[in-house]
């Protein structure tokens, strides 16, 4: 027995692999599967003779870039000391450069300063400085190859150029620490099935990079259900999330549902609220208690009735988010000192076409000067405008063409500019010249009102008939509405329109 122990002591004590039996390399012990195969020279040291090899692998390995070992193992190959000091080492570095590492006393750090001066001048080259990374400083935890790198590269393939790449990251930092796979690919796909166009994908996350972070189950989805529950077509979502994509990050119940049950308390039906909104999505981004209810207030007290709210707001959404007050004050002012319209003319003037809160003074004179060159006396100027106020707004040149027509071809008093300045509004080429010549060869003298004022079918009706019609009082202009006659029960193509399909229209002219 004491020789059978002494022969099996040198079959563990083979140095070199070479020197095993042949029978025994032929059948080796097979390794267990959690096991890391290990050299054999490691398995005849103690533990003691393990930590020492562990600790000089680990300090022949910081030659190499961080990112080719696991960040798992930066614990077990350091030790707790030798992460104190690597740390003390990198965060003094920092300092040189002007970072402050405060921020970075629960992040994990690299093992080397070199890792940690390459990720510093891969953001420096990425136009960053270092204002902006002490802006967020714990985008210094971020692997240059194993986060940077990917996330740089999708946001380039979905179409962000290259040199907006460093003000995207300085806009929205945390998307270094985003995953691609799991957070970034499933929100553009989401903008995808939103319509969104795959050209303008760049475009919206350049607006909005924040959307990068959003749930898809959470905000987003929400926002997109409401606005097609009110109306909106769920076609015209892509466009009005490429216009406004602040529109996928505002809350429901805070935020949108509050500002469409005010509208529509002011008497815009949703149908109506629902196409401005597609055509004009920022004015969701409209704050409700400091921009929209102070400008609604303003309109009311220059003098707008609310019943005619509605049919501003149709007309001229931006309204609601202009700085209302100044603009009317300084345009009350202007019309009284320079057209002789009295605030309550001014009111009328508004209601019927509120763009001119926004119009410049000296565009608004050109035309005005243009029908006092006539010999125009101011008092039936300023009559034309509050009746007409799509006056101001008209070129000098067609002006002068319809104005020239009117006094060599149809030679009419000017009196019946003043009854009817509509008349500028109309085409003179289309309308005016091709009507006028049809009267002319009849024989039949009549208003500009009345041959005008109609569509082609009816001017037809008319010029068959035996009579002339009694002219009432006249008919309302407003931008992008039908035409409302008091008095007479044929007002347009399409009588049996709602009020609905009116502000539509109107809303759909402008």
């Amino acid at each position: 027995m004491t020789s059978l122990l002494r022969r099996t002591k040198p079959i563990k004590a083979f140095p070199n692999p070479a020197q095993i039996p042949h029978k025994l390399a032929q059948t080796p012990t097979p390794a267990r599967p959690h096991q890391n195969p290990c050299p054999s020279k490691l398995q005849t040291l103690n533990p003691s003779r393990v930590l020492q090899f562990v600790s000089f692998s680990t300090q022949s390995s910081s030659k190499f870039p961080e990112y080719e070992m696991p960040s798992v193992t930066w614990g077990v190959v350091q030790g707790r000391k030798e992460k104190l000091v690597s740390r003390v080492i990198i965060c003094d570095y920092l300092k040189t450069l002007g970072i402050v590492p405060d921020e970075l006393e629960n992040l994990e750090l690299p093992s080397t300063v070199e890792v940690m001066r390459e990720r510093v001048e891969f953001l420096q080259k990425l136009g960053l400085t270092i204002d902006d990374i002490n802006e967020y400083p714990l985008m210094l935890g971020c692997s240059v190859r194993k986060n940077i790198i990917p996330v740089l590269g999708y946001l380039e393939k979905i179409g962000i150029q290259r040199s907006k790449l460093g003000e995207f990251v300085k806009n929205y930092p945390q998307v270094l620490h985003a995953s691609v796979v799991v957070e970034l690919a499933p929100v553009v796909k989401f903008l995808r099935g939103l319509d969104v166009e795959k050209l303008d994908i760049g475009y919206v996350l350049q607006k909005y990079p924040e959307l990068l972070g959003f749930k898809l189950e959470g905000t987003m989805s929400t926002s997109v259900a409401y606005l097609v529950s009110i109306g909106v077509s769920p076609r015209d979502i892509g466009p009005m999330v490429t216009q406004y994509p602040y529109l996928l990050g505002m809350r429901v119940g805070t935020m949108i549902k509050p500002l469409v049950d005010y509208l529509v308390s002011l008497g815009l039906p949703k149908k109506i609220l629902a196409r401005m909104l597609e055509k004009r999505a920022y004015l969701l981004g409209c704050d409700l208690e400091e921009t929209v209810k102070p400008n609604v207030e303003c309109l009311l007290s220059f003098g707008i009735r609310r019943e005619a709210l509605a049919s501003v707001i149709a007309q001229f959404p931006q309204i609601l988010g202009l700085p209302l007050k100044a603009k009317l004050s300084s345009q009350q002012y202007f019309f009284n000192l320079k057209l002789k319209i009295d605030p309550e003319g001014f009111a009328r003037v508004i209601e019927k076409m509120p763009q001119i809160v926004s119009l410049h003074q000296h565009v608004i004179m050109k035309p005005v000067e243009f029908l006092l060159g006539r010999l125009i006396p101011s008092e039936d100027v300023a009559k034309m405008v509050v009746k007409c106020p799509q006056l101001i707004a008209l070129r000098v040149e067609l002006m002068k063409n319809s104005y020239y027509f009117f006094k060599t071809e149809m030679g009419r008093p000017i009196k019946e500019l003043v009854e009817f300045p509509e008349y500028f509004t109309y085409s003179l080429e289309s309308r005016i010249k091709p009507r006028f010549q049809r009267l002319k060869s009849r024989g039949i003298r009549c208003s500009l009102n009345w041959f005008l004022n109609c569509s082609d079918q009816r001017f037809e009706e008319r010029l068959q008939g035996d009579y002339i019609e009694t002219e009432g009082v006249g008919p309302t202009f407003c931008v992008g509405g039908k035409l409302e006659l008091p008095g007479s029960e044929i007002v347009s193509d399409e009588e049996d329109e709602s009020d609905d399909e009116v502000l539509y229209r109107r809303t759909v002219c402008l």
